[in-house]
């Protein structure tokens, strides 16, 4: 998933639920710094969200995740107002939305933001494609083009073909795909997501998961997601908020999560996941160290591997000649591992890679481009995949280049992973795995 950049989208501010029958006795008197316990115990009251403030970027995935009864729900139906907040602000592209009028909240709720709930709610007398252009029908658009839009977001959640059925002749993992289509036939900005897939089974769960990171890759919409499933917040999210008794704990992203949780009530959380399982592979990849331009002749990329210690010799410690100069024309030792990663010259996308010794033998024979020198690397590598699936790709690997691009999603070169880091990171986070190293 992609993070947003730029101001946040949403701004939570101080927000608080406290319910019973006066609250603001509760945030007006010294029962405000009191336990819930406490307060429940001696004054009968509730207090469901404490002083809650979050950021969310936009195009981001937001997870918030927690107990049963730590105030989640809770907070998502605030941020919609279906529950009314004691106090604090919600702020969705600077409007606080807790001044909204009536008629304004209304209109907030049917196109700026779109909610799904963990009970699929679908009309049992309509089917599919009605019920997934309700939304439209609400806002009084035509039939004909909330048809049309319907048939589209059922063909983006993989439902083409079942518009003229009926809710109860579909699965549970299908319902749950027509009631995020309605969700998203208005194209809202915001999703706000109330444990959408814990009524499912296991195996419909991870389809969904997996259905909902391929639409964000594709929509970029900004959801803030509960769920109490930490293996899910770490699959879906960009920053994860943890919740206990109505208050966030920590705010980070998965990484940060895992790794460096901030108290205890966190760490029990995460003692038992596999870090290997969570962090990408951009937070164990280098830079690049030997990189060339297509526009440059293989007698450049040839100095330049020399220069970075990466050819038979160390260019300037131990020259090949005796006056002390490293004709790479004539030298014989270069081997096919060592190599330049080869890109464009203006916009870093990653072309190939050029061994040392293919380039040694152009210079020779007087070639002056290295596009015709190229070769596709055997494995690329993806910065936001898994250290797992890195470890999966590279199993049987017998390393005949030493080092590995990462390549992002539009084609540039933003790192390298050599056999050494991935040895390190066998060993460290992962072991037990048989990674070939030879």
């Amino acid at each position: 998933m992609s993070q947003g950049t730029g101001r946040p989208e949403v701004e939570v501010r101080g927000l608080w639920k406290v319910f019973g029958r006066h609250p603001e006795r509760i945030l007006t008197s010294e029962w405000r710094h009191k336990s819930r316990s406490e307060v429940q115990a001696e004054m009968g009251h509730v207090i469901a969200l404490r002083d809650v403030s979050f950021d969310v970027a936009m195009g981001e995935t937001f997870v918030v995740m927690g107990l049963s009864g730590s105030g989640k729900s809770t907070l998502v139906r605030c941020l919609l107002r279906l529950i009314e907040p004691s106090e604090g602000q919600v702020l969705v592209d600077g409007e606080d939305i807790l001044q909204y009028s009536s008629s304004q909240l209304t209109q907030f709720r049917r196109r700026k933001a779109g909610m799904i709930f963990q009970r699929f709610a679908l009309m049992p007398h309509r089917n599919i494609i009605d019920n997934a252009a309700f939304g439209l029908e609400l806002q009084g658009v035509d039939k004909r083009v909330r048809l049309k839009r319907g048939g589209e977001v059922l063909e983006l959640v993989g439902l083409a073909g079942w518009e003229c059925n009926m809710p109860h002749e579909l699965s549970g993992g299908m319902q749950q795909r027509v009631g995020l289509a309605r969700a998203l036939a208005a194209d809202p900005e915001i999703l706000l997501m109330d444990e959408p897939f814990s009524a499912l089974d296991p195996l419909i769960r991870c389809e969904m998961q997996d259905s909902l990171c391929r639409l964000q890759e594709q929509l970029k919409k900004t959801i803030i997601f509960i769920t109490h499933d930490l293996d899910e917040a770490l699959k879906l999210g960009d920053q994860i908020a943890v919740m206990r008794d109505g208050a966030i704990v920590q705010v980070g992203t998965p990484k940060e999560i895992v790794t460096n949780p901030r108290d205890k009530y966190v760490s029990e959380f995460t003692k038992n996941v596999r870090k290997a399982a969570i962090l990408p592979v951009r937070s164990i990849m280098n830079m690049p160290r030997i990189t060339a331009y297509a526009s440059q002749g293989p007698w450049v990329a040839l100095r330049r591997i020399c220069e970075n210690g990466d050819g038979p010799v160390n260019y300037k410690e131990d020259p090949c000649s005796e006056d002390g100069t490293c004709d790479t024309r004539e030298c014989k030792r270069f081997s096919a591992t060592q190599l330049a990663f080869v890109t464009g010259d203006d916009d870093a996308r990653f072309l190939g890679l050029l061994t040392a010794s293919a380039a040694a033998q152009a210079v020779q024979q007087g070639i002056k481009s290295v596009k015709s020198l190229l070769e596709e690397p055997p494995i690329v590598l993806s910065p936001d995949a898994t250290i797992d699936e890195l470890m999966g790709r590279v199993v049987d690997y017998d390393w005949r280049f030493d080092r590995l691009p990462v390549v992002d999603g539009k084609g540039r070169l933003v790192g390298e992973v050599s056999r050494a880091t991935v040895r390190e990171a066998a060993i460290g986070l992962a072991p037990g795995v048989a990674v070939a190293t030879r």
